[in-house]
């Protein structure tokens, strides 16, 4: 996992190549892209978690957090009420679009290649990480995901196992979310003062329920320099009554550190 070093134009080039094939993705691939909206909430909450708006990171300006803020909301209003019917894929940028100044997007926190740097729409994958970490407490099938590649903060205050997130970019760095079951989902979402906050909905009520358990998790020094850090993610599956039916394996994470694996806990340097 070395990190390989790339000129800007060779950066720029493969960007432009791969946001084009997924245009081209979107308009002939056979996939049924959910897109209708309802705005009176389905009965039943299958699952619902909320992340923190405001961290204060090593190295990160609180600028750039309370301008993600502003992004943040601009998305919710693309993604809250989207209904996913039965053989429907959720598409998170295809939903979102490209954020862009015009559209009132902010400059905001992007990780680059293990790098805290800010840019326009900077942010947003706190929303993808919500939905992932949402997802896998339900039914839905998770058909694209993308790992974060870098580990850049230490652990201190982290409350989900490491690798419970999807990064995004736009376009390519999709999350995409298909619907294998006879049921609809609803996707409810929405920010207050403090919190990121969505729900997975259905008309009909829940009858699994799920635990997400980390196995194998390593710290390693890598042959180049620096360290490697990984781990597999699996989750119990419950009746709705507490009776354990079975493990399913969920992902492999593999990211490169960027701290310091060594140092006390809560201490950044």
């Amino acid at each position: 996992m070395k990190p390989i070093q790339r000129s800007r134009w060779r950066l720029a080039a493969g960007i432009c190549y791969y946001r084009l094939k997924r245009y081209g993705d979107w308009l002939f691939d056979q996939k049924q892209y959910a897109r209708k909206r309802e705005k009176e909430l389905f009965e039943h909450v299958h699952f619902r978690h909320q992340t923190p708006l405001l961290r204060r990171l090593k190295n990160v300006e609180m600028w750039m957090q309370h301008n993600k803020v502003t992004n943040l909301r601009l998305a919710v209003q693309r993604l809250d009420g989207i209904v996913i019917q039965p053989k429907e894929t959720f598409s998170y940028w295809k939903l979102i679009g490209k954020p862009t100044k015009s559209k009132g997007y902010l400059p905001g926190m992007l990780l680059s290649h293990g790098r805290v740097t800010a840019g326009i729409g900077g942010g947003l994958c706190q929303l993808s990480n919500l939905l992932f970490w949402m997802t896998i407490h339900t039914p839905l099938t998770i058909t694209e995901r993308h790992r974060h590649s870098y580990d850049v903060f230490p652990d201190a205050n982290r409350t989900q196992p490491f690798g419970s997130g999807a990064t995004c970019f736009y376009n390519y760095m999709d999350l995409q979310i298909t619907n294998e079951t006879k049921q609809t989902y609803q996707l409810h979402l929405y920010v207050t003062q403090t919190h990121l906050v969505g729900e997975w909905r259905s008309s009909m009520p829940a009858t699994r329920r799920y635990e997400i358990v980390e196995k194998d998790h390593a710290i390693q020094p890598s042959l180049w320099g620096g360290y490697e850090r990984k781990n597999r993610l699996y989750r119990n599956v419950y009746s709705i009554d507490g009776e354990w039916q079975q493990e399913e394996w969920v992902t492999d994470n593999h990211a490169l550190l960027m701290y310091e694996p060594l140092l006390p806990d809560g201490k950044e340097g």
